[in-house]
């Protein structure tokens, strides 16, 4: 049985490595703070120091961090991740980064002789899907390295290879522009109900029961009407795929006009404080963008 690494243990990496422990892995792990990491170490978890201990220490080390700087940091420097990597390992890449900042990670582990492969897996899904083992895994990278990997994953959910380094990622974006559009969509055909006096949970209920329904909107109900501070996705990391998404398209000359619209909204709602908030928050920040429009007339 491979063991292991994992840098990053928030809500979706701490989640997916209870999951390995649960299963028997040997799991290594490291993150900014080791108390947050507590509950795993008390299953059994093997905390190191560093990136490049972790790295040297398991078969396959997985990352879960939440931007470009955030990777580019744990990968570099003496301590870093590339520094332990060696013959035989692989990294998979868990994170949603720019494609490009991924392509040349990978071309780093790939020439600099220590016979690793650094793959992008960037998952579709929350902490529910974690949890349940039903993740959509896509793919990019070296395809010997991820067959070498494919039954560690399959512990997680559904992997699929997609191509070369980057096209996981790029996949990934365009999946999320999906999901911005779906929540915007559902949250302005919500509101437009309540508005006309429509119960909203019965508005809701039925708005996912049509063809409307997709697994993602019908999980989030609870989140939307309930309005708890229970978070899966929040938006600032959609905002900050919206715009990795956007710059993917400038390059690649292809048109995002959705994209641009979520683009808008999820700035607003930032600046309104829901950085933090799962984006379900999104039908309240148009319940109060539009309160605000009548208040300023």
């Amino acid at each position: 049985m491979q063991s292991i690494g994992f840098i990053g243990l928030g809500n979706m990496g701490g989640n997916m490595a209870a999951r390995y422990l649960a299963a028997g892995y040997t799991v290594y792990g490291e993150a900014r703070n080791r108390e947050s990491a507590k509950w795993l170490i008390d299953q059994g978890l093997q905390w190191v120091d560093t990136p490049r201990e972790l790295a040297a220490a398991a078969d396959v080390v997985m990352t879960s961090l939440p931007n470009d700087d955030a990777v580019e940091s744990v990968a570099a420097g003496p301590n870093g991740l590339l520094a332990g990597l060696g013959e035989g390992k692989v990294w998979a890449d868990l994170s949603t980064i720019s494609p490009d900042v991924s392509r040349k990670l990978a071309a780093r582990v790939r020439d600099e002789g220590r016979g690793a492969r650094m793959l992008d897996m960037p998952v579709s899904g929350s902490v529910p899907q974690v949890k349940s083992g039903t993740l959509t895994i896509m793919v990019g990278g070296d395809e010997d390295a991820y067959h070498r990997v494919e039954p560690v994953l399959r512990l997680l959910g559904n992997p699929e290879y997609v191509g070369e380094n980057g096209q996981g990622l790029v996949l990934k974006l365009a999946i999320n522009i999906s999901l911005a559009a779906q929540m915007l969509a559902f949250s302005e055909g919500l509101l437009l109900a309540e508005r006309d006096g429509i119960d909203p949970h019965r508005a809701a209920e039925i708005m996912t029961e049509s063809a409307i329904g997709s697994p993602m909107l019908k999980a989030r109900v609870p989140l939307v009407l309930d309005k708890t501070n229970e978070t899966w996705f929040d938006v600032g990391l959609m905002h900050k795929d919206i715009g990795l998404a956007r710059e993917a398209g400038d390059e690649l000359a292809a048109p995002l006009p959705t994209a641009a619209v979520a683009d808008e909204i999820l700035t607003q709602a930032e600046r309104l404080g829901y950085g933090h908030r799962d984006i379900a928050g999104l039908h309240e920040v148009l319940a109060r963008l539009s309160a605000a429009a009548v208040t300023a007339t």
